[in-house]
């Protein structure tokens, strides 16, 4: 069987494909919007934006852009950029995340400033290595088309680091104590019958009501079979729209209230009511109402969420006064690379296996 963690039972195909762009990136992420933008006036040619006295090159922003997009063409394929949203292409909002990103590393360095962070000699080292490393696997069309060169490439990284560095100096205080029951953790077997079907871009396409009423009844037929006690796992493979069959979830997995308590009210065998979600019909059986060491691993994601929410509170008061000029005819003119002789997508992964990030 194959487990499917932390699957939200509230959430499209799409939302998700769209909130995995922040996957990409490693660390927390902001889009400034609090900052005070002044369009243009006294930039360079080649900055894309500046926040107070530090900025960003068209080069830097192309190695984000560039390792992001095809992160995604790895996993989706090159048609995943005829979705949209909303008006919205997915190209634009991955540049639009790699913009927030980066003028967040660029503003932690900022801070980092007032806050007395500087690199020692041994993370000098790993930034050192880490570019030798993501810098020699590029191709020359790839340093061409990107316009960089190796110390493009080191900046990136050290202030990469340095942005790592500020964020551990803020949070380095906060250990809150998280019980059993809050961390909690159920590992349910489920049956899930979908209300929408997705097109060959991945757009998901709403069923009729006809349809819906349908797919209502199969899920009470479902729910019928299993109550008269037929076996759970035979009618997960008759009748589930999902491929997975178990999945472990904490409360704060699941934001739906309706959905959270009539799982976690469960008890061991128990089988749930046919409940209604935004993508269809569950019917769950409870397989454990403590998973040990999921709820191990839920204090720690616990933990790392009140540093986030500590983190966030700070930067946000930072960055409140500051006033970031962007290069809006620029920042126009920056889209994808597009050819198989583009394919770098290790940045962020060669940044997280050899940087000292603590």
């Amino acid at each position: 069987m194959r487990n499917d963690r932390y699957r939200k039972f509230n959430t499209g195909f799409l939302c998700l494909l769209l909130c995995a762009v922040m996957l990409c990136t490693a660390g927390c992420g902001s889009d400034l919007s609090d900052t005070k933008i002044v369009l243009t006036t006294g930039l360079n040619k080649d900055e894309v934006f500046r926040i107070e006295s530090i900025s960003c090159t068209r080069p830097e922003m192309m190695v984000y852009i560039t390792n992001i997009q095809n992160q995604y063409e790895n996993v989706y394929g090159e048609r995943i950029w005829e979705t949209e949203a909303d008006g919205t292409t997915l190209e634009e909002r991955v540049k639009e995340n790699a913009l927030a990103k980066m003028a967040q590393v660029k503003t932690m360095n900022l801070m980092a400033g007032s806050l007395g962070v500087t690199l020692t000699p041994e993370e000098l080292k790993s930034v050192d290595t880490a570019t030798d490393i993501y810098y020699g696997s590029l191709s020359n069309a790839e340093i061409e088309g990107m316009g960089i060169d190796r110390d493009t490439i080191y900046n990136l990284y050290r202030e990469y680091l340095i942005a790592q560095r500020v964020y551990g100096e803020i949070i380095s205080d906060v250990n809150p104590e998280v019980s059993d029951d809050e961390a909690r953790n159920i590992t349910i077997e489920y049956i899930y019958i979908y209300t929408f079907t997705t097109d060959g871009t991945g757009r998901r396409i709403n069923m009729s009501e006809d349809e819906n009423k349908a797919a209502y009844a199969r899920a009470n037929e479902a729910h019928a079979r299993a109550i008269e006690g037929e076996e759970f796992d035979s009618l997960v493979a008759e009748y589930s729209d999902s491929s997975d069959m178990v999945v472990s979830l904490g409360k704060d997995d699941i934001s739906n209230a309706y959905i959270r308590n009539a799982l976690f009210d469960l008890s061991n065998d128990e089988i749930s009511d046919v409940l209604s979600t935004d993508d269809g019909y569950l019917i769950a059986r409870c397989l454990s109402t403590y998973n040990l060491e999921e709820t191990d691993l839920n204090k720690i994601k616990i933990v790392e969420r009140e540093r986030e929410s500590v983190f966030s509170e700070t930067y946000d008061a930072y960055v409140a006064d500051l006033t970031r000029k962007l290069n809006d005819q620029l920042w126009s003119e920056i889209g994808f690379l597009h050819g198989d002789e583009y394919d770098t997508s290790d940045f962020f992964k060669v940044a997280d296996e050899n940087l000292l990030i603590s």
